[in-house]
């Protein structure tokens, strides 16, 4: 293979953050393989860049060649020198026509007045990224369909990102613009950078992720994934009759787990065999 492009959510993905045990040998496993020539590595994520950057120097991550962060409202590239980031301006510009060129902080008066939904912190906000939390001991639907009707009433088109964030034990809701989520972010950085889908892969664990593990990519969903994911998962890929591409981490792999990157090696395996070589 002349090429190919790794894309990775990061937190309960790639990073060991979640309840489940790591497999200690996973993380050295997935620096082996995007240490090789062909391979390209993206960390697509919710986190903004510092974060990003954060959560490299605190868990030993290889360093990346693109960023798509905030949940697909940002793309980042390596500048030439090999230092800094360079934003995809032309990524803005797309985006900014489904908000009416407003930003988020623009729009954040849309929900302030929302019972049961708050706005997250100002760090925690990008350009075109609105997010807030909610109370899971509240009506959630409730809450979420309150926010959609007020930015349907203001002629807002935007796309409604739901998780939980265990570790607080709170309801996550991004609000980005209608074309901004991981799979058309991917898709963007395909197109400029001349991958195809047979030679680019995906992995993630969360609601945040489904656009992409449900899209034509080649995808993995780690074994440590929740159960009512993975069921929704296989219910949503026998119906786009896509079972082809959605791959589910099991374990017992090469002595591992199946969790975080043990599940992404898996996966990589699964779809690439002839990197098997690397980890034996």
């Amino acid at each position: 293979m002349d090429k190919l492009l790794l894309c990775t959510d990061l937190d309960r993905t790639l990073i060991p953050n979640g309840q489940q045990p790591e497999s200690s040998q996973a993380r050295a496993y997935f620096a082996r393989f995007v240490s090789q020539l062909e391979v390209s590595l993206a960390y697509v994520t919710g986190r903004h860049l510092a974060l990003i950057e954060q959560a490299i120097a605190e868990y030993e991550l290889p360093q990346p060649d693109f960023v798509v962060a905030d949940v697909g409202t940002s793309i980042y590239e390596k500048e030439s020198c090999g230092e800094g980031w360079q934003r995809s301006v032309n990524w803005d510009q797309e985006l900014a026509v489904d908000w009416r060129q407003q930003t988020a902080k623009d729009l954040a008066g849309l929900i302030q007045q929302i019972p049961n939904c708050r706005l997250q912190e100002d760090e925690k906000q990008g350009l075109h990224k609105l997010s807030c939390y909610i109370n899971l001991t509240a009506p959630i639907q409730s809450a979420i369909s309150q926010v959609k009707e007020v930015f349907e009433k203001a002629q807002i088109k935007a796309n409604f990102i739901w998780s939980i964030d265990e570790q607080a034990n709170v309801g996550l809701l991004d609000i980005l613009p209608q074309r901004a989520n991981k799979y058309e972010a991917i898709t963007f950085l395909m197109k400029n950078h001349d991958f195809y889908l047979y030679n680019t892969i995906f992995s993630g664990d969360s609601g945040n992720d489904r656009d992409v593990l449900i899209s034509p990519i080649k995808s993995i969903i780690v074994a440590n994934a929740h159960r009512e994911l993975k069921q929704q998962l296989l219910t949503e890929v026998q119906s786009f009759q896509r079972k082809d591409t959605l791959y589910f981490a099991m374990g017992e792999f090469i002595g591992l787990n199946g969790n975080y990157s043990a599940g992404i090696v898996e996966g990589i395996c699964h779809y690439f065999p002839e990197y098997l070589s690397l980890f034996r």
